[in-house]
């Protein structure tokens, strides 16, 4: 089985300070959490992830992440750094600082809104593999950069050293048996669609980097196990509770709903960064009631 694999959770960074340009982080927070899900059963961290708002987290903030992540780790489960950016020479860089901080892998996702050709892709890619040794998951999602990186170009970048995986996350399940092909057996798939992430494993995924399994890692892990040992009657029951989590947590633009959620959880205050903005009044009921569907307790 794929060193990355099973429920890989894309973690929240906790803030305070309500919506400000600048909330701050919360440190002991973000350990808590940390220790949260390993408790849980997640099987592996991302760290400074969309989820994680990394667009709103300066170069040191983003490398203090990692770096904390690692550190509070300890080896436990595998820590994987988002360093993806539409800069070639900040990727490399960022990607050099997650090796620095002990990183097990990196998450590279497609440069956004310059919306590179499939060669600009792989000379992009190939670049940051062959400037940093360590395991490297490219990232396609395509709704939120503009850019779709094709299964024929994955499949060029497979052949690069320390190009491990990809987090494919259109929601496509036809492409694992696409890439699969192109790729082999030993390289990664990972769903980056918590919605078709029970269909993406059964059909030969490695597993779902999830926003999900900020608020149900538990659920998430067992559901995991299942998909990837071809039980489909089970993890479809596991699945079935989780449904309108997977929905509703992008009701509202990532990570919003899910940072409400966590909050809900009294897991962390309720600080986000704009231009991203808290859970609007009108949203809050759909996501009360996902996560009452799913089993999970509020405190606030």
């Amino acid at each position: 089985m794929s060193e990355f694999h099973g429920s890989i959770v894309a973690i929240v960074t906790p803030m305070r300070g309500g919506v400000a340009p600048d909330a701050p982080l919360a440190w002991d927070q973000f350990a808590e959490l940390i220790e949260f899900h390993i408790a849980q059963g997640t099987d592996g961290i991302v760290a400074v992830g969309t989820t994680g708002e990394s667009a709103t987290l300066n170069e040191e903030e983003h490398c203090e992440a990692i770096r904390r992540t690692v550190e509070i780790v300890k080896h436990r489960v595998p820590v994987i750094a988002g360093t993806g950016a539409n800069s070639t020479t900040e990727a490399i860089h960022l990607t050099q600082q997650a090796k620095a901080a002990g990183a097990d892998a990196c998450l590279l996702v497609t440069p956004y809104y310059n919306k590179p050709t499939q060669e600009g892709l792989y000379l992009h890619f190939k670049a940051v593999a062959e400037a940093v040794a360590i395991p490297q998951i490219l990232y396609n999602v395509p709704g939120r950069t503009a850019c779709d990186m094709l299964p024929a170009t994955i499949a060029r970048l497979a052949k690069v050293p320390h190009i491990v995986g990809v987090k494919e996350a259109t929601g496509e399940v036809a492409r694992v048996a696409q890439i699969r092909e192109l790729c082999g057996e030993n390289f990664t798939l990972l769903s980056g669609d918590d919605a078709t992430g029970r269909e993406f494993m059964l059909a030969g995924g490695h597993g779902v980097i999830s926003v999900t399994a900020n608020v149900a890692p538990k659920a998430m892990h067992e559901l995991c196990v299942a998909a990837c040992a071809g039980d489909a009657a089970l993890a479809a029951a596991i699945d079935a509770p989780l449904a309108l989590l997977h929905r509703d947590l992008f009701c509202e633009s990532n990570p919003i709903p899910v940072k409400w959620a966590v909050h809900a959880m009294g897991l962390i205050d309720n600080g986000i960064r704009l231009p991203l903005t808290w859970l609007s009044a009108a949203a809050e009921p759909k996501v009360r009631a996902a996560l009452s569907a799913a089993g999970i307790s509020l405190v606030l």
